[in-house]
């Protein structure tokens, strides 16, 4: 006899496990279905990876240039054999966490492929081998890299940010295909690391759903790192070249050009993972491979529930993590405690990036009348006394009552700060009111303050 549960979560990631144990808070018998390791692509294969690895990079490439700071350091080196054992010690603590965190909630979870029989029946195999039933189901699969059909995809040391993440060598030279956020933290790791790194992005910025000022700002830090950037650039095929390297050809400006180098990095975006999610005779409204969902996360059939990179919205894990936490607020017939309307966005290349609310372009473009405050992080003294690089905090506000709408920040700690803005635009705060906050000096945060007073 099937094992009969209240809701059944497919993917652990950050929006399965968070769904998973915010039910069982309240009680409510729980199963949790993942075919790979808790915590998903953003604990095992993205965003703590990354950033543990771009720790060590930033480090080894500060000590590189401490003289200056008074320090001296004579061969000094690095192993990626080693800063991958520490990444595996990362990830190991915080998935034992969550293991932690789902038997304190009593949630059953199931290694294996969960497969939707039907609006209340969901198997799994592939691992562990169950049928279980549900009043309700959450899908919570996530996506994976997406990978273009260009020439030469499939050749050696052509990889995504997966295989990437998992290697344990650093290419003297990398080409990454993709100027987003995934292309840009990868073009800060490899740069800093020694590579020689050459981005070549379709669009004509990186990071081009960001404030214009933040693309090319970073686009000259990156440059002065030595760091090539082409943009507006398509590329049509990769080869093989001499001594085992890779030839990416790509034309830019009607010119056909060339990288050579030892790897190729695609990072041209991710695609919703269904891979196994709907038994044969089951079906789900989608476009164009991702789930379609009302604005309770509800799909076309009752009853199941999907949130996150598989419903091809914000591919961003706390916003996954965000619409779990009101998906099983509004099945529970509670009000939905998460506002969505405002999603940070972070980027962990150095200097930092963090934005949230719009824009003075997109201001501009929706007819609101903005005034727009910014502040020289070069100004404030952590900045200077800690050697950062070029930043500012940019503000932006309505015309006539000052509230807040919208702020960009490039700088040190900018992913941690962004917060006080998104606080603010939720509240409505307006410019004065957050200026009448004292901030401790000397701190980044003290920019907040010049940003807004000014």
């Amino acid at each position: 006899m099937a094992e009969k549960y209240n809701l059944i979560v497919i993917g652990a990631g950050p929006a399965g496990y968070v769904a998973a144990a915010e039910n069982a808070s309240k009680g409510k018998k729980t199963a949790l279905i993942e075919n790979r390791e808790l915590g998903g692509t953003c604990l095992n294969r993205g965003c703590i990876p990354t950033k543990t690895i771009l720790h060590s990079a930033e480090l080894f490439s500060e000590i590189k240039v401490c003289e200056h700071l008074g320090i001296h350091v004579e061969q000094v080196s690095c192993s990626m054999e080693g800063i991958q054992v520490r990444k595996e010690e990362v990830t190991q603590q915080l998935r034992s966490g969550i293991e932690m965190m789902m038997k304190k909630n009593k949630v059953d979870v199931y290694y294996g492929t969960g497969t939707i029989l039907d609006g209340h029946t969901v198997k799994v195999s592939g691992g562990e081998e169950a049928v279980l039933d549900t009043e309700n189901i959450l899908i919570a699969t996530g996506s994976v890299p997406s990978m273009p059909p260009i020439p030469g995809m499939d050749l050696p040391g052509v990889v995504n940010s997966d295989a990437l993440l998992a290697s344990k060598e650093i290419y003297p030279r990398l080409t990454i295909i993709g100027g987003g956020v995934i292309g840009m933290e990868f073009a800060s790791i490899y740069s800093a690391l020694g590579a020689q790194v050459t981005v070549v992005e379709f669009l004509d910025r990186i990071l081009a759903n960001m404030d214009k000022e933040i693309s090319q700002n970073l686009k000259m830090i990156l440059k002065k790192r030595g760091v090539e950037i082409h943009t507006g650039a398509r590329v049509e095929e990769i080869r093989e070249g001499a001594d085992g390297t890779l030839v990416c050809c790509y034309r830019e400006k009607e010119e056909l050009k060339e990288a050579v180098s030892e790897g190729v990095l695609v990072a041209v975006g991710r695609r919703a993972n269904t891979e196994g999610l709907l038994g044969e005779g089951f079906e789900l409204a989608m476009d164009r491979g991702k789930i379609i969902v009302d604005e309770h996360y509800e799909t076309s059939v009752p009853g199941v529930y999907a949130v996150g990179d598989v419903t091809g919205g914000i591919q961003l894990a706390h916003t996954a993590s965000a619409e779990a936490i009101n998906a099983v607020a509004y099945m529970a017939g509670e009000e939905m405690p998460v506002c969505m309307d405002y999603v940070p966005g972070c980027v962990y290349t150095n200097p930092e990036i963090g934005s949230v609310g719009i824009t003075q372009e997109e201001a501009k473009a929706q007819g609101i009348s903005v005034i727009t405050k910014k502040y020289p992080m070069s100004a404030n003294g952590k900045s200077l006394l800690s050697g950062q690089e070029r930043g500012f905090i940019k503000v932006v506000a309505d015309s006539e009552t000052h509230r807040i709408l919208g702020a960009q920040m490039m700088c040190a700690r900018a992913t941690d700060m962004i917060s006080e803005f998104g606080t603010a635009i939720v509240n409505g705060l307006t410019l004065e009111q957050m200026g009448s906050v004292i901030r401790p000096h000397p701190t980044f945060a003290e920019g907040i303050t010049e940003a807004v007073r000014g």
